[in-house]
């Protein structure tokens, strides 16, 4: 149960990722200059009310370092690649290697 809903996020991150790399290239294209939306734009596009709430969360349950230049960081980088990233990630967990055995042994 576990490895499906994982391999269910990162079908949900990769769709979101394409998505999102396929705005940058119509953008980039429209533009004749290479645009990357960073992460923090796009989600706070999408739910600037979530943005906000992750926000004070870090800050308030970790340390505001944290959000200073872990979070900040990844925010800055383009969307398509922290998602994209998300995914493998998550795509890693839930993948079960196969038996070294084979598939016919007892």
């Amino acid at each position: 149960m576990i490895r499906f809903f994982l391999r269910f996020l990162s079908a949900v991150a990769l769709v979101v990722a394409v998505m999102a790399g396929t705005i940058d290239a119509i953008q980039s294209i429209a533009a004749n200059e290479l645009v990357l939306t960073p992460l923090a734009v796009a989600w706070a596009s999408a739910s600037p009310e979530t943005i906000a709430y992750v926000a004070d969360t870090i800050m308030n349950r970790l340390h505001p370092h944290v959000w200073n230049y872990g979070a900040m960081w990844v925010l800055a980088q383009p969307a398509f690649a922290v998602l994209l990233a998300l995914s493998l990630f998550f795509w890693v967990i839930a993948y079960r290697r196969p038996p070294m055995a084979g598939r016919f042994t007892a």
